[in-house]
This record gives C-alpha cells, structure tokens and sequence, in this order.
C-alpha cells in the first residue's frame, strides 16, 4: 500500500465543497421564503390573540373593548387593546386602560385591500367589542372584515385574518386556497 492511497486529494475535497456549496445556495430563497411567512403568521397568530383577549374582556367587564391602531393611525404602526370611555358611562367611573400593545412588527405590513376594520360612520380603524363580546361598528352594525398582512422581503407573500360574523377567526393563505379567502 502506498502513501497515496491514503487519501483524499485536493481536487476531490474542493469538488465536494464545491457540491455543498451550490446545493447551499440553491435552497438559500426558499429557506429566506420561509421564514418570512413563518414571522408573518407569528404576527397573525399575535393580532388574532390580542383580539380574542379584547373580546374576552368586552365580555367579562361588561364594557366595550377595541383594537385600534396605537396613536389611531395605521396597523402598520401597531396595535393595541383598550377599554372604551362613552357618553353613557359616567367620568369618574370610567378609566381609561391599555391592556396589550404591540409596536414594531419588524419587516411585516398591513396590505392595502380589505376594509381594514375602517368603521363607515367615524371613519376610524379598530375594532369594538361590545359589552356582549360582539365585534360593532360605532352605530351597533355587525364588522365582518379582514386585514391583509405581507412581508418585505416577498412581495407575492401574504396572509389574510378574516373575522367572520361568529367572531370566529381565520388565517387564509391565499396562495394555498384562493377559494377560501374570498
């Protein structure tokens, strides 16, 4: 047996990097795809649970609860879950209260498209929860609606949270079943 037989050679070794390396690079923009529609539906699942809390404590309290836009601008910005102060309630026995926030969303956005949960009569993002633990608009009408959610790094990437008339919840991907987010 020789002492070259012992071996791999130079060339061998840096063909089999070589393999690896584009084999690497290759699945690089799916590994990239796929985390960005795992930190899209993170916020998804987020919003969706910051909801079912305010519609929980709308009816707990026995007062209105919403999820407006923090600073009552766009989703983009963030959310956050608040008691409702009215006219009806007297002003020493409503407090105004924040419960959950979130701000940054890191490279995920709010979609235009849907109506966004804009009520018609105020014009204002958000959603009521009545006291009942109904999803309101400001004159007492049903909000059946959605939110469309993308991602900066793929344009074509998106998830869509439909509320539907029960309160029920949904996360469609529209990519997966076209039908079902219609």
């Amino acid at each position: 047996m020789n002492n070259e037989d012992q071996g791999y050679s130079l060339l061998e070794l840096m063909a089999v990097v070589l393999i690896i390396a584009i084999i690497a690079l290759s699945t690089l923009p799916l590994l990239h795809e796929q985390m960005a529609a795992r930190e899209i539906d993170i916020i998804a699942r987020r919003f969706i649970a910051h909801a079912q809390f305010a519609r929980a404590q709308a009816f707990q309290l026995g007062v209105p609860i919403r999820i407006t836009p923090i600073n009552g601008g766009l989703w983009e910005e963030g959310w956050a879950v608040k008691n409702v102060c009215n006219d009806r309630q007297p002003k020493s026995g409503c407090v105004e209260r924040q419960w959950i926030s979130q701000g940054d969303l890191g490279q995920v956005y709010f979609k235009g498209g849907g109506k966004q949960f804009i009520d018609p009569h105020t014009s204002k993002r958000g959603i009521l929860f009545s006291a009942a633990g109904a999803a309101k608009t400001a004159q007492g009408g049903f909000v059946a609606n959605r939110l469309i959610l993308g991602h900066d790094r793929d344009s074509g990437l998106e998830r869509q949270l439909i509320l539907g008339s029960g309160g029920r919840w949904r996360i469609c991907d529209p990519t997966k079943d076209p039908k079902a987010c219609k």
